[in-house]
């Protein structure tokens, strides 16, 4: 029985964690979640698992989860803030830790549940992105293991086993192409918040959805992958892959190369970072392979969508750059779900702060990353007038 905290348990990947342990209630137990405004779904999530322990962001959520448990004699312990979620993801009695919380707030809990000793099963792009060499050597000095959860993580971990790093060419990401596929600059100059949110293949929140549609999601991805595999940017390529059987690749130096297939269900991924090394019976579909028509592939056009371009050139700078492209996306992204910028502006305030914070000196503290984040942050709010 593994003990599981999930961080971001009423978000797309949390939900779909949660159904996860209902299928398999006699391998993992619920200690302990968080969330950050949705108390009522907190409390169903607490009368259907009892876990020990949940954390909210917001403070009248918080206060208003505290009254429904006195009011139904409930025993879970209600906690606040980001000590709460340092709290949760540390405990003793947790083995696991899926960190799905969006953004820069899963950066210090991931931390502190790796100082913990605690396993974890990686969801939030953001934590590796804006401090992959510090996370990584943490992990490695607490003999901690880092699971992907996203799909395209997952498969390259699985591709990888039973092999040598040494023998990699090259990583093959696999990439939708998100609902904007194939469309040029003057097509995408006027596309709303609506159709950006419309994934074609993936149910998934309002930031991540319109980071796939700016590509961004995939360049934020292959920042993630050089720090979780090891691999040199330039051994990482995005592939389009509309049908998102595929969910990424690993090309071995001799030609071969080994692809992760499965149906477009995060559910997948999740329950192999759960029972990681094990493999349990399946709570997805399965592929019926005489239903697929076609496989299909392209290459990515990095000049409409700036943002993956960029991502790499973030990358390659290392130092604090990785941060600052993230921090000028979370704004970016906020302006134009609020309708105060157009989608192709993304990009352009991504290569404008980023040129403006020219800052790739090497990163040694968590704390130079956060005063770098709300550098970025700021700047961006007194512009935009936010």
């Amino acid at each position: 029985m593994k003990n599981i905290c999930i961080l971001g348990a009423t978000g797309s990947i949390g939900t779909q964690a949660l159904e996860v342990i209902r299928k398999e209630k006699d391998n993992f137990s619920l200690t302990a979640v968080s969330a950050n405004k949705s108390w009522e779904r907190v409390a169903e999530i607490i009368n259907e698992f009892n876990p020990k322990y949940a954390a909210l962001m917001d403070n009248v959520s918080y206060e208003k989860l505290k009254i429904y448990c006195n009011e139904n004699n409930k025993n879970t312990e209600i906690l606040f803030g980001i000590e709460g979620l340092n709290t949760i993801a540390s405990l003793d009695e947790v083995d696991i830790v899926l960190t799905s919380v969006v953004g820069m707030i899963g950066l210090r809990p991931t931390l502190k549940a790796i100082q913990a000793g605690k396993d974890i099963a990686l969801a939030n792009k953001e934590t590796l992105v804006v401090a992959g060499e510090i996370i990584i050597e943490e992990a490695l000095k607490n003999n901690v293991k880092i699971l992907p959860v996203d799909s395209e993580h997952g498969a390259i971990f699985q591709c990888l086993r039973g092999n040598s790093n040494k023998d990699v060419n090259k990583i093959l990401l696999t990439a939708s192409g998100g609902p904007f596929r194939g469309k040029s600059t003057t097509e995408l100059r006027n596309v709303t918040v609506d159709e950006a949110l419309k994934h074609p293949r993936w149910n998934m929140g309002k930031k991540i959805s319109i980071d796939s549609a700016t590509l961004m999601n995939k360049g934020l991805e292959v920042i993630e992958a050089h720090f979780l595999f090891n691999v040199d940017y330039d051994d990482i390529q995005v592939i389009v892959h509309p049908e998102s059987i595929v969910h990424s690749m690993v090309e071995y130096k001799d030609g071969s190369i080994i692809a992760q297939l499965g149906t477009t269900d995060m559910k997948l991924p999740i329950q192999y970072a759960f029972n990681f090394p094990e493999r349990k019976e399946a709570v997805v579909e399965k592929l019926d392979f005489y239903k697929i028509k076609n496989l299909t592939f392209e290459k990515p056009d990095m000049e409409t969508f700036k943002p993956l371009r960029l991502a790499y050139e973030a990358g390659k700078a290392e130092g604090l750059m990785p941060a600052i492209l993230n921090a000028a996306n979370e704004i970016a992204v906020e302006l134009f779900l609020n309708k105060r910028i157009k989608f192709l502006d993304i990009g352009d305030i991504l290569e404008e702060t980023m040129s403006k914070f020219n800052e790739n000196h090497k990163v040694t503290t968590i704390e130079e990353i956060i005063e770098i984040d709300e550098k970025v942050r700021q700047y961006l709010r007194n512009k935009y007038f936010l």
